[in-house]
């Protein structure tokens, strides 16, 4: 999958923050090994999972030895299993020790991140849907987490505030109603970003469509309200259906029609991916 020079330059800012809030003013333990040494290390999975984070796990170790070599036998968005060798590190001592537990934090949390997305993803495949995330995600970590959907073959929602426009109840009843919201939205858009809007009832949905809306978001809807908003719409608007969706009740919203489903806890209830490195001295 492309990198594009934006996520480099993020990994390089979420390392930076991570190794200063472990390391403070200097490993006091690492210190107990002899200065110049060198190790070599191995990280091992330990349950099935997808793959995801390599950028940041070596950023971590060339921060602190840019001469580091880590070797990768996969890469992001392979399957890996139980037991299986994911990649041999050669680092100084001193540095592979630091860098270790913020190296496999990151790939651990965006290994998870992903393997949850493509078990959704799986679920639908039958079907025409997309699953997307949204902006619940780890403070500081959002890019990354993003990145992560799109590794686990899920897609990007709008990155943040400001760049698109999801027009809530609370937007709605501020602007004075479904209409003069719309209206609003797009001044403010300039035809250049996307505009969303919130219904919770088919009833609103209707208002939405004959207000020329687009894109519009099912909120908490039935499975019953979703379809009878599926042929409300009649393809005139792109539908994303959010709000309560397991892995066990997807199938279901994607049969009802809907073109996406959004999904925060992609991102925000994150289970990581239980990974080891095992230090093997020279």
């Amino acid at each position: 999958m492309e990198f594009p020079l934006h996520l480099a330059i993020e990994v390089e800012r979420n390392v930076l923050t991570a190794l200063a809030e472990d390391i403070g003013g200097g490993d006091l333990t690492a210190q107990l090994t002899p200065a110049g040494h060198t190790s070599r290390g191995l990280v091992v999975s330990r349950e099935d999972a997808l793959l995801c984070g390599t950028a940041w796990f070596d950023a971590c170790f060339r921060r602190l030895d840019p001469n580091a070599r880590i070797d990768w036998q996969t890469h992001d968005g392979k399957r890996i299993g139980a037991g299986q060798t994911l990649c041999e590190i050669n680092a100084d001592t001193r540095a592979l020790l630091t860098a270790e537990r913020t190296a496999l934090n990151f790939l651990q949390l965006l290994s998870g991140t992903a393997t949850t997305t493509r078990r959704f993803v799986d679920a639908i495949a039958s079907t025409e849907a997309k699953i997307v995330d949204t902006r619940k995600t780890l403070p500081g970590l959002r890019l990354a987490q993003k990145y992560a959907v799109r590794t686990g073959g899920g897609h990007n929602h709008r990155l943040g505030l400001y760049d698109g426009i999801l027009i809530k109840e609370n937007h709605i009843l501020a602007a004075g109603g479904i209409r003069q919201a719309l209206t609003q939205a797009r001044q403010l858009a300039h035809g250049i970003v996307f505009i969303q809007i919130e219904v919770e009832t088919p009833v609103q949905l209707s208002e939405a469509i004959e207000c020329g809306a687009k894109m519009v978001l099912l909120d908490n809807m039935t499975l019953e309200q979703m379809g009878e908003a599926v042929a409300i719409n009649a393809g005139r608007a792109e539908l994303e259906a959010s709000g309560g969706v397991s892995l066990e009740r997807v199938c279901d919203i994607a049969a009802t029609g809907v073109h996406r489903i959004s999904i925060g806890s992609l991102t925000k209830n994150v289970r990581a991916i239980d990974l080891s490195l095992r230090h093997i001295e020279r």
